[in-house]
């Protein structure tokens, strides 16, 4: 713990306060290669945050707005299936992600999900009590 309040309370801000930074816009054309080498550091960090903080603001207003369901049965409230366990022979793989074109059975559109989006969603498998 202690590394960490030292890098907080005394190394970040020492680091900063020698940073070249000018007083005056004109400053910055009297700035020295040394000096323009100094300020690359901190440049980088905050444009790899600065990117890393838009990319995600992007990817969650290209998700939508934040429905699983996209296109089954959006005709309807709700969604609701079922499946008689008597009717399964052997197992039959269900979907979660909500992205099978064979609703509410699993086509393997997870796949695609899951590699877009970093998710790890799979089907829920039901097998029937005789067929372990």
């Amino acid at each position: 713990m202690y590394i960490l309040s030292s890098l907080v309370k005394e190394t970040i801000p020492n680091y900063l306060a020698g940073l070249p930074i000018p007083d005056s816009f004109g400053g910055w054309f009297r700035l020295g290669v040394k000096d323009w080498l100094a300020l690359i550091p901190p440049v980088v960090v905050v444009g790899g945050i600065s990117y890393y903080s838009y990319d995600t603001i992007k990817k969650a207003r290209a998700a939508g707005n934040g429905q699983v369901n996209q296109c089954v049965r959006k005709d309807i409230n709700k969604v609701v299936d079922f499946i008689d366990i008597e009717d399964i022979t052997e197992k039959v793989s269900l979907c979660r992600c909500w992205r099978s074109k064979n609703w509410p059975y699993c086509d393997g559109a997870h796949g695609a999900h899951n590699k877009a989006t970093g998710d790890n969603t799979g089907p829920v498998v039901v097998k029937h009590k005789e067929n372990k």
